[in-house]
């Protein structure tokens, strides 16, 4: 046989096609830019040690080399088994996860002096320890991401079950029943939840796109699907109230809604989807808000911040208020366009919420609004990476894999940063890699991963030459006709 070429190709006088280098370069420039990452994290801490201590710690050095360490773990996973992954999806991860850390370990000393309570930092590093092995190990166990299709049904019974299980197996924290204990531990289940939703999502509505794209009527010009369709989305819809009402987790339920319809929209390109799933958002809503009385404080001092300090009965603030908004809104101001410096804000005077979704508070403040668009611009940069591999992958399923995973992030960082800054009632729920809290970090991470091995497929079928029709051949097209030409005979 000969030695001909696929279609496509070019061949360099050496006879290489040019592809055997293309997944070196992505993991060389992933490996830079996750020492850029590295560099930038520890000289954020060393900034942090400087104002509030006036000299670097004696562990600093070891600080820095296990924030390395661990980058580097993830790096040779995907190195060695998604050499074809988007470069950008990891440092991008390292620098929001270091970041977090030294925002975390700064609000611990303040925490410390002021109201005396444990340092955070030692177990969020733990935590953080544990998604990069929990995303090695998913970086080699999945060797496509279309074997989670096998899995939609039985992914949708499990993640069903585990989002409405703090209702009927928690206790109340803060208003919200969203954890559950075991013993010393706790957890959240609706963040990974959201993850598994995705998957069943992606698996449904690749097998049914084509029923839940055609037209019911017109109403003011919008193509409103059949109503016979409706159902999958009355049954998301009501589980989002369950979830709402039962647990009041107001942030799960719009991600986990949300993630539902944006899916939908990008599967059908119908925008009577959209129509209809924003006015079913704003009705449950409007009524969570009448009906919830926790939701029904949020909405109260979302409409009115300043409540608690302006609106005293006899001396005491109105029942349900909160100073932490108009407390995040002092922070924010205070910190002007370039803030106060890592270590010289006080945004730990909002209290122990500054732990959790205020941290966007103390960013605002010491790093000022550059650093909060800077924050932001690294939510979008990923999602963007997300959507980007949506688009280069082939296979439907990958596409509103990668497509719902990207959606899932901007939203929950949406929710979140809306509420630190007055845009949208608080919700309670956590910035991805920036917060302290280890479902947060590991359901996070374990998103990350997906999104990798997702960008790994999409790169592979892009980089990976054809084969040669004539080299995958396992006898001759003269062998072929001359069998041929002896049936035809006989």
């Amino acid at each position: 046989m000969g030695s001909r070429r696929a279609a496509g190709t070019i061949s360099s006088p050496s006879g290489d096609t040019g592809f055997r280098g293309a997944p070196a370069r992505r993991r060389n420039l992933e490996l830079a830019l996750i020492l850029f990452a590295v560099a930038i994290c520890a000289f954020g801490d060393a900034s942090v040690e400087l104002a509030l201590h006036n000299a670097l710690p004696s562990g600093f050095a070891t600080q820095v080399a296990g924030l390395t360490a661990l980058a580097l773990v993830a790096h040779l996973a995907i190195r060695q088994w998604a050499a074809y992954a988007d470069p950008l999806i990891l440092p991008l991860t390292v620098l929001l996860t270091g970041l977090g850390l030294t925002v975390i370990h700064r609000l611990d000393d303040s925490y410390h002096k002021g109201y005396n309570s444990p340092p955070m930092a030692p177990g969020q590093t733990m935590w953080t320890v544990i998604a990069v092995l929990v995303f090695v190990g998913l970086v080699f166990g999945i060797k496509h991401h279309r074997v989670l299709q096998r899995y939609t049904y039985l992914v949708m019974a499990v993640s069903l079950v585990a989002l409405v299980a703090p209702a009927f197996f928690s206790g109340d924290v803060y208003g919200a029943r969203r954890w559950i204990r075991l013993g010393p531990l706790s957890f959240q289940p609706g963040e990974f939840t959201k993850l598994a939703i995705v998957v069943f999502f992606a698996g449904y509505l690749m097998t049914n796109r084509d029923a839940l794209a055609l037209v019911g009527r017109k109403v003011m010009g919008i193509s409103l699907p059949r109503g016979r369709n409706m159902g999958p989305v009355l049954v998301i819809w009501a589980v989002s109230l369950v979830v709402l009402v039962a647990e009041a987790d107001l942030g799960t339920s719009l991600i986990f809604f949300g993630a539902f319809i944006i899916m939908l929209y990008i599967a059908t390109e119908r925008t009577g989807w959209l129509v209809l799933g924003c006015g079913m958002a704003l009705a449950g809503a409007v009524a969570a808000g009448t009906l919830v009385t926790r939701v029904t404080y949020r909405v109260n001092n979302w409409l009115d911040p300043m409540a608690t300090y302006t609106h005293l009965v006899n001396g005491q603030p109105p029942q349900g208020s909160s100073p932490q908004l108009a407390q995040s809104l002092f922070s924010l101001a205070g910190g002007g366009f370039l803030g106060t410096g890592l270590g010289k804000g006080n945004s730990y005077l909002i209290g122990f919420a500054g732990r959790s979704d205020w941290v966007l508070a103390t960013i605002g403040e010491e790093l000022g609004t550059a650093g909060v668009m800077a924050v932001l611009m690294m939510y979008l940069l990923l999602a963007q990476r997300g959507m980007r591999t949506a688009i280069r992958l082939s296979d439907p399923f990958g596409k509103l894999l990668a497509s719902g995973l990207a959606a899932t992030l901007i939203l929950q960082v949406f929710v979140v940063s809306g509420g630190v800054i007055g845009l949208i009632p608080q919700t309670g729920k956590a910035l991805p890699f920036l917060a302290q809290g280890g479902s947060s970090t590991v359901a996070n991470w374990v998103m990350m991963a997906l999104l990798v091995k997702l960008s790994d497929a999409a790169g592979r079928s892009e980089l990976e030459p054809a084969p040669d029709p004539a080299e995958t051949l396992t006898i001759s097209a003269e062998e072929i006709a001359a069998v041929r030409a002896e049936a035809e005979r006989g």
